[in-house]
């Protein structure tokens, strides 16, 4: 299953366009999270205190934890995210808050080193941009570094078309463009 995390939230997202012609070329079966539409629960003292009994009690089967084993489970991670302010959308910061789970996405090895437990080879961060994507990648390094890191997906790729509103720009051409790049892609065999 091919887990779709939807950033997006205007009706023609030019990011969105991109993802769609992702999720086709990887063709499988889709689970869609639109953020826009999620009402998180707050990552505050509470939450955290509560998250961590169901985890050393072995209650992963708990409601809170969904968003955890959907993304632990999950074949392969498409996540569209638009450039916002040097980074992406907050909602998708509140998902990655909410899937950090330890027992349910990574565990830590006696030495104290994250080790990842899904089952993701590969995970497509899907960005546009109206102007340039300064240093190349803000936003994505971070889920990158998680992905890594914490989760134990090797595989992270950036497909990204940038310049789109620059005043002069040719944005259907940066469009196609980068459609092509994603056509041509090798896709990861794992």
């Amino acid at each position: 299953m091919v887990l779709f995390i939807n950033a997006c939230v205007r009706d023609m997202s030019r990011t969105k366009r991109l993802a769609d012609r992702m999720l086709k070329r990887l063709n499988g079966p889709v689970c869609e999270i639109r953020l826009d539409k999620v009402s998180f629960p707050t990552a505050d003292q509470a939450f955290l205190d509560l998250r961590d009994e169901l985890v050393q009690k072995g209650n992963l089967d708990h409601p809170l934890l969904a968003f955890a084993r959907q993304f632990a489970e999950a074949d392969t991670v498409v996540v569209a995210a638009p450039y916002w302010d040097l980074s992406f959308p907050a909602a998708l910061k509140q998902y990655f808050e909410q899937i950090n789970a330890v027992g349910v996405t990574f565990s830590y090895s006696p030495e104290g080193i994250p080790v990842g437990m899904c089952r993701a080879k590969s995970l497509y961060y899907v960005t546009t941009a109206g102007g340039p994507i300064i240093n190349g990648e803000y936003g994505f390094g971070y889920v990158k570094a998680l992905a890594g890191g914490y989760y134990g997906i090797d595989d992270v790729r950036l497909i990204k078309a940038e310049g789109l509103d620059i005043q002069g720009t040719d944005t259907e051409a940066i469009l196609r463009r980068a459609e092509r790049d994603i056509d041509e892609m090798p896709l990861s065999l794992a």
